[in-house]
């Protein structure tokens, strides 16, 4: 995988001739206007995106994670275990969750490629070195790793700044919440080279208990700028320490103390809580490196050429109360002893790299894209077992399962917007992506059917056609309407093989997308809708089924869908105060589905046909309001958030949801401008400014005994009124 890397940094670059008159300055800014242009939607592309640039970004930025910096997007819904948004958070589209979410940094795949999802706490404050963010809900433009399944994130980093800078930034607040970063730039030196770089600490003691964070990070970058050519390497990660608060609440906790995390809990024999374990921690480090190589062929055409690596490692640790010590082949260990208390530690290490291509043309009636991607994963899991109750540390040093995991994911696509005649634009994206999927080993799971760990042996190859087709309308020069069909397919993650029954392999799911949208903008007022209808094929859910070792499986449901309306508005109330609103307004139904829970009467499982319900965690209604004014250097924003009930099973249960919420939050600035320092920035940012008291997470099970089926959950209370501070020099 390194030296695939390695090979693309030894590429040579087609140099091309520069217009003389332009600044080297105007050059540079130029060409990385161009860096990834592929997978972005244009104001014409007939796809619904949203649009968040860096000026935004820095308002709203006090240290939390990127799904919160996005959640007054429309259709967005933002978690977060710990209940301050950073740590483990976590982000839905639509009602759809992160691990059918395509998210790309400079074009390059983030999500992680057997899971599916993004961990955004292997990443800390990435958003600070952002230049922007493109949200695209639905199928999208074609991209590059996960299929999008509810939406794209495209992130772009920051640009390099042809001015020297240097910046500090300070945040401290609630819950000894806190932010140190010191970044700088050289601006453009030799009229070729350029460098920035940041390095940031981030730290929370968390709402929740014991839910804390520790996170270090950085991000560099070096640029070179010839002519038409520009080569830009890029590398930002960092290292994370942060406690569980996995395990959520039942409703009597909430009540009774909300802060309470029973995770690392410490029990007697007779199950009484006597502590918990210091160390119940998740561990990783994660370092990302991009070459971005960009040529200017003419004043039409260009090149972009990325090679990419990502090495991540990590372990977490967990205190288990009184387990079978069979399921850890420790048997042999303590003969007459069954059951202990213990500490396991789950570990990986995993390497991911590969090359994406594209040459665009543009013109003044016809823009195109051409290129693709080859991206190798590879990947070891393993499982240590470091003490037992009953064994002194120098006794054990047990492993009890380990697997690899190698994926190839190739595509190639071809993309087209053509203006047909003056107002009537065209759009065409063709996709083949092709995933070679391979998982061999011993799972983490017990078999007691064999008296052995599950054994994986999983060789699968996916080829997806994935064709996308509209077209976009100009009414007049401020309004028009647009309407596109694009088709999906996404193939089963690494859950869905090793807990999937021993004759019952996971397919594949499709999607067919249809989007309808109209969009006004005025000097006052702009208005805009976006009509959706998500049709799945064989989506994967959760329906309360478990595998021969009791392990809960996802089941492909022939048929479900997601139908709505997306409303967006604004309206400039005062020369600086505006008003902006957008609401969803959603129905999100499987069909012929069938429920299973388990019985504990009579062993094995009992299922109940339904027929017709509501996915889970797919709220019917989600709505945003922002107030904004500016003046003379002061801004502020009155934000005002409600998602609607959300179920936490697909059987409708009321015992078995998240209630609806209704959050506010006020931030307010000052920016002070002067000659020796540029800027001077003081703000506060006041969440959930009215107290509210809502869970924005959660799940559930079912089981039956006595004939009667009792229903449980887990919640994940969030943080009341609480308070962050932030200073920012800028020089």
């Amino acid at each position: 995988m390194k030296t695939l890397w390695l090979s693309v940094a030894m590429l040579p670059v087609v140099c091309g001739v520069a217009k003389a008159q332009e600044p080297d300055s105007v050059r540079m800014v130029e060409m990385q206007k161009v860096e990834v242009t592929a997978t972005r939607a244009t104001a014409k592309t007939p796809v619904a995106h949203s649009n968040i640039g860096q000026k935004e970004l820095r308002k709203i930025n006090y240290g939390r994670d990127i799904p919160f910096l996005l959640s007054l997007t429309p259709s967005v819904v933002a978690t977060s275990d710990a209940g301050t948004g950073i740590g483990a958070t976590s982000i839905r589209v639509r009602g759809t969750d992160a691990s059918r979410i395509n998210i790309t940094s400079n074009g390059v795949p983030m999500n992680d490629a057997e899971s599916h999802t993004v961990f955004w706490v292997n990443t800390p404050d990435l958003a600070s070195s952002v230049s922007d963010m493109q949200i695209q809900r639905g199928v999208g433009t074609s991209t590059n790793g996960a299929g999008a399944f509810g939406a794209s994130i495209n992130i772009s980093t920051e640009a390099l700044s042809p001015k020297p800078y240097a910046e500090v930034s300070g945040t401290y607040g609630s819950y000894n919440t806190h932010k140190e970063s010191v970044a700088f730039g050289t601006g453009l030196l030799g009229d070729h080279w350029v460098m920035s770089a940041r390095i940031s600490n981030i730290g929370s003691d968390g709402y929740i208990d014991r839910a804390s964070v520790d996170q270090k990070a950085y991000f560099a970058q070096l640029g070179y700028y010839a002519g038409g050519t520009s080569v830009k390497f890029v590398s930002f990660g960092g290292r994370q320490k942060t406690y569980h608060a996995w395990d959520g609440l039942s409703l009597e906790q909430v009540i009774a103390d909300r802060r309470y995390n029973p995770c690392g809990e410490i029990t007697d024999a007779e199950g009484n809580v006597i502590g918990f374990y210091k160390d119940q921690t998740d561990n990783y480090d994660q370092y990302n490196n991009h070459l971005i190589i960009t040529q200017r062929l003419s004043s039409k055409w260009h090149l972009n050429l990325t090679g990419h690596y990502t090495s991540g490692k990590g372990y977490y640790n967990q205190y288990k109360n009184n387990e079978k010590l069979s399921k850890y082949l420790l048997s042999d260990f303590a003969p007459g002893i069954s059951r202990s208390n213990l500490i396991r530690q789950k570990k990986m290490v995993n390497d991911f790299g590969g090359v994406i291509a594209s040459v665009n043309y543009n013109s003044t009636r016809l823009d195109m894209s051409f290129g693709g991607a080859w991206n190798e994963y590879s990947g070891v899991h393993f499982g240590n077992v470091s003490w037992v109750k009953e064994f002194s540390p120098s006794d054990l040093a047990h492993q009890y399962y380990r697997n690899w995991t190698d994926k190839t994911d190739f595509n190639i696509f071809a993309r087209a917007e053509w203006r047909i005649v003056e107002n009537l634009n065209a759009y065409a994206d063709l996709q083949y992506r092709r995933i070679r999927h391979k998982i061999h080993g011993t799972n983490d799971n017990y078999d007691s059917n064999i008296g052995a760990m599950q054994a994986l042996d999983v060789n699968r190859t996916y080829d997806f056609f994935n064709p996308k087709a509209g077209l976009h309308y100009t009414i007049d020069d401020r309004s028009n309407f647009y309407a596109s069909f694009a088709v999906a397919h996404k193939e089963p993650t690494r859950n869905n093989f090793t807990d999937a029954k021993y004759d019952v392999a996971p397919k594949a799911e499709r999607l067919y997308d249809f989007e309808l949208g109209y969009n006004y903008t005025g000097e006052v007022f702009n208005a805009g809708f976006n009509f959706y209808y998500m049709s799945y094929k064989d989506q994967l859910v959760q329906t309360g089924e478990v595998n021969e070792i009791g392990e809960p499986l996802a089941a492909n449901v022939p048929d479900s869908y997601r139908r709505g309306v997306e409303l967006m508005a604004g309206v400039k109330l005062a020369r600086n105060l505006r008003w902006d609103v957008n609401a969803t307004f959603s129905q999100n139904r499987i069909l012929d589905y069938t429920d299973y829970v388990d019985d504990y009467d009579n062993g094995g499982q009992l299922a109940t046909y339904v027929g017709t319900t509501d996915i889970s965690f797919s709220p019917k209604v989600i709505a945003n309001s922002i107030f904004s004014f500016e003046a003379k250097g002061f801004d502020a924003s009155f934000q005002s958030s409600f998602v609607g009930k959300q179920y936490l099973t697909n059987m409708r249960i009321d015992e078995m949801s998240l209630d609806s919420y209704f959050v506010s939050n006020l931030l307010v600035g000052y920016t002070f401008h002067g000659k020796t320092i540029k800027s001077l920035r003081v703000g506060m940012e006041l969440r959930n400014l009215f107290g509210e008291k809502y869970c924005s997470n959660g799940w559930g099970y079912s089981y039956v005994s006595g004939g009667v089926r009792y229903n449980t959950v887990g919640l994940f209370p969030q943080a009341p009124a609480n308070v962050l501070f932030n200073v920012t020099l800028r020089f």
